[in-house]
């Protein structure tokens, strides 16, 4: 599903089902021994889509493991993303030679609850989500918003090793392209010479389900 949404050179898996806990690598399952059954459940799934999406892309499958802040360590010469709601799970990796980052979320396409908008969106951005709202009553805006900016978050942290908050980048959202564009509100990594000033991203809507994508070229990206 979230394949439609990914840069050239990547690949995907998901479902809406679940992997059990067996057919995870005894690395990983010592990583959720003492987790509660519904995260076990959950970090399974998308543990098993990344591994099959590593065969997608040709390689073998390995443990995915996860660093000091949770974040999953990628096998060498990859770049990838996980996400979870409920209904879905998925994972989405890509060469490294081709691309520096990939952030990829999953919503349920609803409206957010009361505040979070609030407490995420600027001033600039809720005024853009209600002219949105106004002229695109079918699309839940603000959850929209809120995906674009998880995705941003998982491209920006392995760039940076920093976590990125919600007022730290400003976006502009594209109801006729399906695509979004995040301006750094911070001072960005130097990349190839250049500040990283700006991120670009894609969305869709799909069975229930709002899913965005961030993916930040490398040398070879083709783009």
């Amino acid at each position: 599903m979230i394949e439609a949404i990914l840069p050239p050179g990547a690949v995907s898996v998901d479902t809406a089902g679940e992997f059990p806990p067996e057919l995870l690598f005894a690395g990983e399952r010592a990583l959720i021994r003492d987790a509660v059954e519904e995260r076990r459940r959950e970090f399974a799934t998308v543990r098993v889509c990344a591994h099959r999406a590593l065969t997608a892309l040709g390689r073998a499958a390995e443990p995915v493991l996860t660093g000091r802040r949770g974040e999953p360590l990628w096998p060498v010469g990859t770049v990838g993303s996980l996400t979870h709601c409920e209904g879905y799970r998925g994972a989405a990796l890509a060469p490294a030679c081709r691309w520096r980052a990939l952030g990829i979320d999953a919503e349920p396409h609803l409206a957010l609850p009361p505040g979070v908008a609030r407490a995420t969106a600027s001033a600039a951005e809720r005024e853009q989500l209600r002219e949105l709202a106004r002229r695109h009553p079918g699309t839940r805006w603000d959850r929209l918003l809120f995906s674009a900016k998880e995705s941003l978050f998982k491209a920006w942290s392995p760039l940076t090793r920093r976590t990125l908050d919600f007022d730290s980048a400003e976006l502009e959202l594209d109801p006729a392209a399906r695509s979004f564009t995040a301006r750094l509100r911070i001072p960005g990594p130097v990349l190839d010479g250049r500040a990283l000033t700006a991120l670009a991203g894609r969305w869709t809507v799909a069975d229930g389900l709002l899913l965005t994508a961030v993916a930040v070229p490398g040398r070879r990206s083709g783009r």
